[in-house]
């Protein structure tokens, strides 16, 4: 039991990080050097925790990306 419970974390964990891989493919980084994925997700963090209008701003630039996905 205990086993299966792992392999299932061990599962869900892969497929969330397979999606996080997927955004960073969307956003056209996909080539870019890891330091700065990375840089630029630290500060983005940063700033949507100082600033709510920039939450919904980036928020908003990302639906947007998704909705050019169904055409």
């Amino acid at each position: 039991m205990r086993q299966a419970s792992q392999s299932d974390a061990r599962k869900k964990d892969t497929r969330e990080k397979i999606q996080l891989g997927g955004l960073i493919a969307k956003a056209g980084l996909r080539y870019e050097k890891r330091a700065l994925v990375l840089g630029l997700l630290i500060d983005g963090a940063s700033r949507i925790k100082a600033d709510e209008a920039e939450r919904e701003r980036l928020t908003a630039i990302g639906a947007e990306a998704f909705l050019d996905d169904t055409e």
